[in-house]
């Protein structure tokens, strides 16, 4: 595919995969193994058993809040498998399927949710950035890494990730704006699941598509189909592609539905209705591409059964092993602030300590 070939102004998606799983763009198809195709379903299987089983921890008290990931799997994947060993991803908060696509392992993801600091530790050799929840702030994180990229002579490609609702925020625009100038090596992906928590993408702005955003900047922009997971790896691929080769940015907006809450602090029924979530369930990014490989006798039911089973026990002993070993020290409130900390957090650090331990509390 070439994106300037796509005008985001005409307001038409791409996509390789339609809803019920036949290819309708075959010029388009990604070459991948069976191997690769197990591999990618098995990990938005593996998505949505994480989630049901965080929804169920944070509903019995055992687990903070949580950010569901159901029904943007294929976005989120896609996308990632995309990018190459060197590439960095830079995410929000939405991005379970990218950061496992990425290496980043599970044990690390819960104990974020679970309220752990060392979640944000992410592995040396994955170039994950932790979650940054300040939403729009991680497309300025990723133009100063493709900056930095371009000023050490280095070949790798920044790809960050934010909500439909990000792009009201001036870091959105301003991050755009400097890649665009810079050519900083940087894939821009919108997952529009249509809301901002609870307000409908047409209450944020009376743009057509959001990728149109991309022409005030002077960058391809492209409407992709965010659960169609080829399409999705296409498009990322080709962008990655110019990014690598000194073309400069590119946005893409993956066009999805997020089923679930916003986070399991929200309540979705009180601003959609039962009838515009099911409308989306006949575009479940799962369901289509598990059509596709039912179809090409890749996958069985009877695989699929055996698959959920072994990856649903592993999630549970990850957690289980969390709740048994994660040890919360005092000083973890105070000590990753700063690289050294500041005489004022000691004071409160040790003001905190004597306070736990029966004694007076000699805050001023």
């Amino acid at each position: 595919m070439h994106l300037e070939d796509y005008n985001p102004l005409d307001n038409t998606m791409y996509q390789i995969m339609d809803k019920s799983g036949e290819i309708v763009k075959s010029e388009d198809m990604p070459s991948f193994t069976d191997e690769e195709l197990l591999y990618l379903y098995k990990t938005m299987l593996y998505v949505r058993i994480i989630d049901e089983r965080a929804l169920s921890y944070q509903r019995q008290g055992r687990m903070l809040t949580y950010a569901p990931n159901t029904g943007q799997e294929a976005a989120q994947i896609g996308s990632a498998y995309a990018m190459e060993k060197g590439d960095f991803l830079v995410p929000a908060f939405r991005e379970l399927g990218a950061w496992l696509v990425r290496g980043v392992p599970l044990k690390n993801i819960y104990l974020y949710w679970y309220g752990n600091e060392w979640g944000s530790h992410m592995p040396d050799d994955v170039n994950v950035l932790p979650v940054s929840v300040p939403i729009g702030s991680q497309f300025q994180h990723a133009v100063g890494i493709g900056m930095a990229n371009n000023i050490k002579g280095e070949n790798n490609v920044a790809v960050a990730y934010v909500g439909d609702g990000g792009t009201s925020h001036g870091d959105f625009h301003e991050g755009l704006n400097f890649a665009s100038v810079f050519k900083a090596p940087v894939v821009f992906i919108i997952q529009n699941n249509q809301y901002a928590i609870s307000v409908p993408r047409k209450n944020q702005t009376a743009s057509e598509t959001l990728a149109q955003k991309a022409i005030a900047y002077g960058i391809p922009g492209i409407l992709v189909d965010g659960n169609d997971i080829f399409a999705m790896y296409a498009a990322t691929k080709e962008a990655i592609r110019r990014a690598r080769n000194g073309e400069g940015p590119t946005l893409i907006e993956a066009y999805t539905y997020r089923f679930g809450p916003h986070t399991t602090s929200d309540d979705p029924t009180k601003y959609r209705e039962d009838e515009e979530v099911e409308s989306w369930r006949d575009k479940d990014p799962v369901v289509r591409f598990k059509n596709f490989l039912l179809d090409k006798g890749i996958i069985t039911e009877e695989w699929e059964e055996n698959i959920k089973k072994e990856l649903d026990t592993g999630v549970a002993a990850t957690f289980e092993d969390i709740e048994k070993n994660s040890v919360y020290e005092v000083d973890d409130i105070f000590k990753y602030h700063y690289a050294t900390m500041p005489p004022h957090l000691e004071e409160q650090l040790n003001e905190y300590k004597v306070f736990l331990q029966g004694g007076k509390n000699h805050v001023k």
